[in-house]
């Protein structure tokens, strides 16, 4: 399901039990919130995935909710190289912790 932040923001209680900011190649970031039990894809006004430059972008557009936990997501491109097993491999997570103002 996919989520804008205007719609974030309409929510009575948009607690996000988990932020996973997941890095495609590198090069954007990509928002996806935990919110009772379903999973939101957070997009701009025309339904496109929200991207953004850096991780720090999204943290900070997210950083007046309440966010229980956050990490940052690298899928694993390692089951498309040659002469390895196929099949699905696990993503890197790592936990963000939140800046302290």
């Amino acid at each position: 399901m996919r989520i804008t932040l205007t719609e974030l923001q309409a929510m009575a209680d948009p607690a996000i039990d988990l932020l996973e900011i997941v890095s495609i190649e590198g090069q954007q970031y990509m928002a996806c919130l935990h919110i009772s039990d379903k999973r939101y894809i957070l997009s701009d006004d025309h339904g496109k995935t929200l991207l953004s430059p850096g991780s720090w972008a999204l943290q900070d557009l997210l950083a007046g909710f309440s966010i229980k936990a956050a990490e940052m997501v690298h899928p694993s491109a390692y089951n498309e190289m040659v002469g390895m097993p196929s099949g699905p491999v696990e993503p890197m997570r790592v936990p963000i912790q939140k800046a302290k103002p």
